[in-house]
């Protein structure tokens, strides 16, 4: 009971501007779309006095890491060069590396910018039906994502709102015919610079497409439109006993998910994003609408198309219809938590539940100094020291023994204080300071900048990469915290700085390139579940080889002979044919 104690102690919420943000453009994105000022920015005639009030009250609630991004006015000139090619040298730097390329440790990505082709944004409008804004704040917002620290030269010409598959196709193919650039935009969740807009172009913000197209209850799967919450849809859900189980940050959507191949603390149990995707449509770069696949549960009918532009991050063309598979939500659940004196503890018996063969939802490992920052933020008073937290699933009788075998395998590690809790309130409360850790490290440094990193190993490998990691985080004179899935060998750790310090930017980016190197070396990967966007492109010659990447442009080439789809993201520039 005394540990019931010391986590009801307080019930202050970890208060998430980003997410308060986020909510705030939304309805602020719905209320613009009838704005005078759309009119305005589309013809030139602007009402400042309509205007100014709105940009105030969301430019007050930003985040506090976005507070401290100071962007110099050479941040955002627009530069004019020639169209980028197949072997992009465009992104030179004055070193003659390419940014975002092999050896690359420039987060600022160049580009290539062409202003847009006299009449484009009348057309624009005609096909939106006005839904769209050239509004410099809103174009800011929509071109630096909200919880990275990278950024780009350039910022979106303008930000269109499609609602339906018809008029993404036809802003696709006026794109592509006057060979604009575009930047498919979700939720803004992602940290790599996936919706970055370094060439300028439209920014296509799904948003508006959030809609449940169908919901087939005996075949448990849903069909949705790729603006919809995964948050939102599991609301929906809920009534009839269904989920979908992946859960990545609040606010990503489910067409974001898919194109970065996003997973989540239930991967363990459920898989990542790939394997619970029946099929999609998708707007190709001339507006040619792709259906992968049908609603069958298996197929062997041709290319698996659905696979390719899963993690394709908008590369290859923009998702407008997602058909997902759906899970029954669990009769019962028993969320337990355990001590170590050691990391390496926790990540051992991560490592021995996963091989006793028991069925876990959930493994999530956090180390002290993530612990001592979700006591900073809720007013907790939990133990700080590294921590596993654990979800067993199934009925109430299974749920209790799965429970007790694992208690037995962490007493045989050096774990003390195991608890488990059954009642719900107290479950959702634990989870949701989970999800919410990255939001409670910014409350040790509120004014800092976050680097994230996302690496990935085989489970017998964890233990060894986590214990390596560590003894490099605790070195550095950085805030540095360890937050893991450890039941498929993907840790994150999030290591603060203050942008304004150019060498703390440099040790930042030191021990994140050491954690990259050891997993690769490790057959690991740079990126479990955030993707490559610009921020890990130069980590692909190394963990895929050169033939590799080869293939990729070659696809994207063929695809996309413009370039106009996300370009600058996921295949490294330096890579040509």
């Amino acid at each position: 009971m005394a540990w019931f104690a010391r986590f009801r102690s307080s019930s202050r919420p970890i208060y998430s501007t980003s997410l308060l943000k986020s909510i705030f453009m939304k309805q602020s994105r719905r209320t613009l779309l009838s704005d005078p000022a759309v009119e305005a920015a589309a013809t030139g005639h602007h009402h400042h006095q309509t205007h100014a009030p709105r940009i105030l009250s969301w430019a007050s609630s930003l985040l506090p890491m976005a507070l401290a991004v100071s962007v110099s006015a050479g941040a955002l000139v627009f530069h004019s060069h020639n169209n980028p090619s197949l072997c992009d040298a465009s992104n030179l730097d004055q070193s003659g590396v390419r940014i975002g390329g092999k050896d690359s440790t420039d987060y600022e990505v160049k580009g290539s910018y062409k202003k847009l082709p006299r009449g484009l944004i009348d057309e624009l409008k005609v096909i939106c039906k006005g839904n769209l804004t050239m509004d410099y704040e809103e174009r800011y917002f929509h071109g630096k994502p909200q919880n990275s620290f990278h950024k780009a030269v350039n910022v979106p010409d303008v930000v269109v709102f499609p609602r339906s598959q018809e008029e993404v196709s036809k802003i696709l193919k006026l794109c592509n015919d006057h060979k604009v650039p575009i930047v498919p935009y979700g939720g803004a969740t992602s940290i790599e610079g996936h919706t970055l807009s370094p060439n300028g172009g439209v920014c296509i913000d799904m948003t508006l497409m959030n809609r449940v197209k169908s919901l087939n209850i005996e075949d448990m799967d849903v069909v949705v439109e790729p603006g919809i919450e995964w948050m939102e849809l599991n609301e929906y859900l809920e009534p009839y006993g269904l989920f979908f189980p992946l859960d990545p940050g609040p606010g990503a959507t489910i067409g974001g998910m898919c194109a970065t191949r996003c997973s989540g603390s239930l991967a363990v149990r459920y898989g990542t994003m790939r394997d619970n995707v029946i099929s999609l449509k998708a707007v190709l770069a001339n507006g040619e609408i792709v259906k992968t696949a049908s609603r069958a549960r298996k197929s062997a009918a041709g290319y698996d198309l659905t696979r390719l532009l899963i993690g394709s991050e908008g590369t290859l063309g923009v998702i407008t219809e997602v058909t997902l598979r759906l899970q029954k939500i669990p009769q019962h659940s028993v969320v337990a938590m355990c001590n170590f004196p050691t990391i390496k503890d926790a990540a051992d018996v991560a490592i021995a539940t996963m091989l006793s063969g028991i069925q876990v939802s959930r493994v999530e490992l956090l180390d002290e100094v993530q612990v001592k920052a979700i006591n900073l933020a809720n007013g907790k008073n939990l133990p700080e020291v590294p921590t596993l937290m654990f979800e067993f699933v199934g009925t109430e009788a299974y749920s209790r023994e799965q429970t007790l075998i694992v208690q037995k395998i962490a007493s045989e590690h050096n774990g003390t204080d195991f608890v488990f809790a059954e009642d719900p309130e107290v479950k959702k409360e634990l989870w949701k300071i989970r999800k919410e850790a990255l939001w409670a490290c910014f409350a040790m440094e509120p004014k800092y900048e976050a680097m994230i990193t996302d690496v990935c190993v085989p489970l017998s490998r964890l233990a060894e990469l986590i214990s390596k990691s560590k003894q490099e985080l605790d070195a550095s004179p950085l805030v540095c915290t360890v937050i893991a899935h450890a039941g498929d060998g993907n840790f994150h750790t999030v290591v603060l700085f203050d942008p304004k310090q150019e060498e703390q930017r440099k040790e930042a980016e030191r021990l994140n390139h050491f954690m990259v190197h050891a997993a690769l070396s490790m057959e690991g990967t740079c990126t479990g579940e955030h993707g490559v966007g610009t921020g890990k492109m130069k980590y692909l010659e190394q963990e895929l080889g050169i033939e590799a990447l080869r293939t990729m442009k070659k696809i994207k080439a063929a695809l996309d002979p413009n370039n106009i789809m996300n370009p600058g993201k996921l295949i490294p520039p330096h890579v040509c044919f």
